[in-house]
């Protein structure tokens, strides 16, 4: 792995703005890193190398020229495989649109590029996003960076498995019932799920939904601050989306300024297990992040949200007047909760990455799970709230496999969950620590990308 691949977006922005390296150098580097390692993960299944070339080439020629750098300037990015891309194949994982080359680019892809983003192709997701595991009949599974037996989580396991692998610097994603938050546990980097409407999705699925939404990843937390930043603001076609302006940033590093905050008296409720069934080995590993969150200055106490009716909610929320009357009901405790409290820390993934060949998690500490959703409920509970919620890297298994802190903030407080988020991501250094990939071709009967 080159230097380059190593570094995180800001310290790249960093070198990219002062013309120390160029678009051209970071983007070869990256492409590089994918052909090295990828045969392994299989995260990057749609590439564009080709016009990544091309794009960075324009992007140096435009610096040459002076012209002003955007905030993501030559920086080496990747989409979900649910976001469409003009002239670059969009299968949704799914059999059905194996050749599907849109005509246009969703929202996120276009604010990534407006920014100067250069991006390398798509990432794997489940057949239309459904799931916590990524793996599909077109692309087969993408594998843990960590432990190649292992799943990378779902549905934006492709996003979180390149970020870990250092193929990327950042990636969009998008969180219905934890598709940011469960891979970026499994595979040791940052997922955000944005409150609904900061990051406006077009085009629109369901003009009512405030489900599912679209957000960042990224390897560390302040980089995942530089691309919402890039992301939210408001969007005339889209009629949920928050009137809230984007930060104004004079340059990627201003971002640490929003982060920086004094975490004394910052009241933080504590829960290891939302009351759900949680594998001894994440409790293990989250355990020492309580006393973190104290020694960084917070009120820690023993406490969670009354979640009834959130499992309802989330599982019903198509027929719409049921879900409305629970949601209603669950919202005013929730704001009840939120007014003693500015974060609640708590499990993202109530697993440790499992083998990448089981259809998903039956059992959990003996307490059987009766459907494919029970196991991932310490996630989608929480998008049953509305609330605002992160992954960060929490530390490793004794085998070394990653898990994921979820820290949630009050309803629209993205930004000062953020700095939350930095300062426990800078206390632990957790965030640091890569996977040792082999550079080796993947095995026979592997499946092939285009």
């Amino acid at each position: 792995m080159t230097d380059l691949c190593a570094l995180d977006a800001l310290a790249l922005a960093r070198l990219l703005h002062r013309r120390e390296v160029s678009a051209r150098e970071v983007v070869a580097a990256s492409i590089a890193r994918v052909e090295a390692v990828d045969g392994l993960v299989n995260a990057l299944v749609t590439r564009s190398f080709e016009t990544a070339i091309a794009t960075a080439a324009a992007a140096d020629e435009a610096m040459a020229r002076g012209e002003l750098p955007g905030l993501l300037h030559g920086l080496p990015v990747a989409h979900k495989d649910l976001a469409e891309t003009a002239g670059v194949r969009t299968s949704y994982g799914s059999p059905l649109f194996a050749g599907h080359v849109p005509g246009f680019d969703a929202l996120v892809v276009a604010r990534m590029a407006a920014a100067g983003a250069i991006s390398l192709g798509k990432t794997n997701t489940p057949e239309f996003g459904a799931g916590s595991h990524t793996v599909n009949p077109v692309f087969g599974a993408t594998r843990n960076p960590y432990d190649l037996s292992r799943s990378a989580g779902g549905s934006s396991g492709g996003a979180a498995a390149a970020l870990a692998a250092r193929m990327i610097c950042l990636a969009d994603g998008s969180d219905l019932g934890g598709s940011l938050r469960n891979p970026a546990s499994f595979c040791n980097v940052t997922g955000m799920r944005p409150t609904p409407g900061r990051v406006p999705a077009w085009p629109l699925a369901d003009v009512a939904d405030t489900f599912g939404v679209h957000g960042p990843m990224a390897r560390t937390v302040a980089d995942a601050a530089l691309l919402l930043a890039v992301l939210s603001g408001p969007d005339p076609r889209v009629p949920l989306a928050l009137d809230a302006p984007a930060p104004a940033l004079a340059s990627p590093a201003a971002v640490l300024g929003l982060l920086a905050r004094d975490l004394r008296g910052v009241r933080v409720a504590w829960s290891p297990d939302l009351g759900l069934p949680v594998e001894p080995a994440v409790r293990a590993v989250l355990a020492p992040a309580r006393q973190v969150l104290a020694d960084l200055g917070c009120e820690v106490t023993d406490a969670a949200p009354d979640l009834a009716g959130a499992d309802e909610v989330f599982r019903t929320w198509r027929a719409f007047r049921f879900a409305t009357f629970l949601r209603t009901a669950l919202a005013g405790r929730v704001s009840d909760f939120f007014a003693s409290f500015e974060v609640l820390a708590c499990p993202v993934s109530q697993v440790v990455p499992f083998d990448v060949s089981l259809d998903w998690v039956h059992d959990i500490g003996g307490v059987p799970q009766q459907t494919y959703l029970d196991w991932m409920a310490s996630s989608y509970l929480i998008s049953a709230t509305g609330l605002p919620a992160i992954s960060v890297p929490a530390g490793f298994t004794p085998g070394g496999l990653p898990v994921g802190l979820q820290l949630v903030g009050r309803w629209r407080a993205d930004w000062p969950l953020l700095g939350v988020a930095h300062a426990f991501e800078a206390a632990t250094g957790w965030a640091k620590i890569a996977p040792a990939l082999p550079a080796s071709p993947p095995p026979a009967g592997w499946p092939a990308r285009g």
